[in-house]
């Protein structure tokens, strides 16, 4: 959601914050501003749409300065104009923030009848009236700042400045995320480490209900209780330059090749080196365990859905699946020592981690797959895989659903080694199996010409449906989000047995069906899925390997051939040709394919 920076101590404090704020664009936003100190003096400007939009206003209206906050806000209270751009400013207060207030028509009506002046529809510029408010009762910054966070209900990052205080920046978190950077004779403030790269890699994270008094050369932290605290200060291995497309038109685009490359260092972490065999998991013994709570939002959700089949499969093990966003508010009963695991790309997702923290209320061990080690979710797990796909820029995962679906398969593994159901030829097989995916993977990102002129046609089509069975279902739905996320085209994904009930009717001349068919046991109950679509005109879209085209696919619209793989592997391989098929159709739409409409890439706040 909406990225905030901070900076103090350096001359070119906007221009910095300007920089930072591009490392954030991928988590998508509607509007950017800055606010710096010059001389005592708060100056900002704002700008709604692109990050260019307040480049070009900086560089006519410079901003000087070396003490700056900046901020891409992703719209909720109000619309992405100037006037709801961050940073909000209240007589000597600017502030920039991440979340939701709860309470804010509340402080408002209290301001209001104050005699304050709102300037915006959000949520935020109560924020920047109530500290004021308390500096005008005489309290100092720091105060101010302490008694509006006591007031303030909800979910928030949030980086305040103060007239008249040029070596004083105030950072608080409570839900949204927040990191400090320490410089030499400057600090920073980001909502991730990957901002504040360039800068500095020397990083501390603020805790729930930490907040955090900067200057040029130290920061002091509080706990929730306002008791100062230490918080470690790491290294953290962040690209020192700003992220590129390289050759490729899209961060998406890119990210879709990284996927043999990175999932060589999946392979790397948990296969044995002679990759006959997978290396041991410490801190969970399966063999103890009678069921899995998996909790995920978006694609993750649906890697999770994927790592149940492999669960039941594998291990024999119950696995339940539930989005995050249901399971917090149904508060189901969990059994005692029990293990909760939970799948977040960037470790930060506000539903995913309230799920997790009442999992862990529960008794439950808490098992975190993240691509962000030194994430919230990360740092409140009892046991951490990380999924190591690197940044990923583009708001659509790709990399990351394909890693994180590699090593759950991992754990799959694991589980069904220490439950004595896979013996050493069988785990030998599947790790052989799992070294081969980069080659095929790589093999089916070949197909890229193909599945391009096939995404022309799709690109016209109003709705698309998606089918699989067993474990393509997941893909099936994936493949559908993917679409209409990036592409806008209404798709749904369903499973493939379902045709009947509902589905079917859909199905015209007009409709692209597209059909997840690997050569499995449940091959030819899904090409007789698939004989239905082409019997009622549909346009059948069939995916399999060369084999089961020849056995199942006459008559059909078009046909994608992917290399054959083991049963198993099929969801991993399979994402593939989805997400080359969601890319083109959107190029071929003139879509923003690495940030569309309504979207963010780390969904922080409720």
């Amino acid at each position: 959601m909406c990225g905030i920076v901070g900076v103090i101590g350096r001359e070119d404090a906007a221009l910095t914050a300007l920089q930072a704020l591009r490392r954030l664009e991928y988590r998508g936003y509607d509007s950017a501003g800055v606010a710096t100190l010059d001389q005592g003096k708060l100056q900002r400007r704002r700008a709604p749409g692109k990050l260019s939009a307040l480049a070009g206003l900086l560089e006519s209206q410079p901003l000087p300065g070396a003490v700056a906050v900046g901020h891409t806000r992703w719209a909720t209270h109000g619309a992405p104009t100037e006037a709801n751009a961050h940073p909000h400013k209240a007589g000597r207060v600017a502030v920039v923030h991440n979340g939701i207030i709860e309470n804010f028509r509340e402080l408002r009506a209290e301001l209001q009848a104050e005699g304050r002046k709102f300037e915006s529809e959000t949520d935020t510029e109560v924020v920047a009236h109530l500290c004021d408010s308390f500096i005008s009762r005489g309290l100092s910054p720091s105060d101010a700042a302490a008694a509006t966070l006591a007031r303030i209900q909800g979910a928030f990052a949030l980086c305040f400045l103060f007239e008249g205080e040029d070596d004083l920046m105030i950072a608080a978190r409570r839900g949204s995320p927040l990191a400090i950077g320490y410089g030499e004779g400057a600090m920073y403030v980001g909502s991730d480490a990957l901002a504040l790269g360039p800068m500095t890699n020397h990083i501390s994270y603020l805790e729930e209900g930490d907040w955090a008094v900067l200057r040029r050369r130290s920061a002091q932290v509080f706990d929730r209780e306002g008791r100062a605290v230490e918080r470690q200060i790491r290294v953290v291995a962040v690209e020192s330059v700003l992220a590129d497309k390289g050759e490729y038109r899209h961060f998406m685009a890119k990210e879709i090749h990284e996927q043999p490359g990175v999932l060589g260092y999946v392979l790397g972490r948990y296969l044995a080196p002679d990759r006959l065999g997978f290396l041991p998991l410490e801190g969970v013994d399966f063999s103890k365990i009678t069921s899995v709570q998996l909790v995920a939002c978006g694609t993750a959700a649906y890697a999770a859905e994927v790592a149940s089949h492999w669960f039941n499969r594998l291990a024999g093990l119950p696995a339940h699946v539930e989005v995050a966003s249901e399971f917090r508010y149904r508060e189901p009963p969990l059994p005692a020592g029990g293990l909760a695991l939970f799948v977040s790309q960037s470790g930060e997702t506000a539903d995913t981690l309230a799920a997790l923290r009442y999992a862990k209320s529960q008794g439950q061990t808490i098992l975190g797959v993240v691509n962000v080690p030194e994430s919230t979710i990360a740092r409140e797990s009892d046991v951490v895989l990380p999924t190591l796909a690197g940044p990923e820029i583009g708001v659509a995962s790709t990399k990351a659903f394909l890693c994180q679906l590699t090593v759950l398969l991992c754990l799959a593994a694991q589980a069904a080694k220490q439950r004595g159901r896979l013996d050493a030829a069988a785990e030998a097989e599947l790790a052989r199996a799992l070294g081969e995916l980069p080659r095929l993977i790589s093999e089916t990102l070949a197909l890229e010409p193909q599945i391009a002129k096939i995404a022309r046609d799709v690109a016209e089509a109003r709705d698309v449906l998606y089918l699989g069975r067993g474990l393509m279902h997941p893909l099936a739905m994936e493949g559908a989000l993917k679409l209409k996320e990036i592409s806008y085209i209404h798709a749904e994904g369903y499973a493939a047995g379902e045709l009947k009930h509902g589905p079917i009717a859909l199905i015209d001349q007009q409709t692209p069906v597209v059909v997840l068919a690997p050569k499995d046991a449940l091959f030819e109950k899904t090409v007789s899925n698939a004989q239905e679509v082409m019997a009622r005109g549909g346009k059948l879209l069939l995916i399999s390997e060369a084999e089961g085209l020849a056995e199942g696919g006459d008559g059909a619209w078009f046909k994608i051939a992917v290399p054959k793989a083991h049963p198993l592997l099929a969801p991993i391989l399979y994402a593939a040709p989805v997400q080359l098929l969601a890319y083109h159709a959107a190029l071929a739409k003139g879509a923003d394919v690495d940030q569309p409409r309504n979207l963010a890439k780390s969904v922080t706040v409720e």
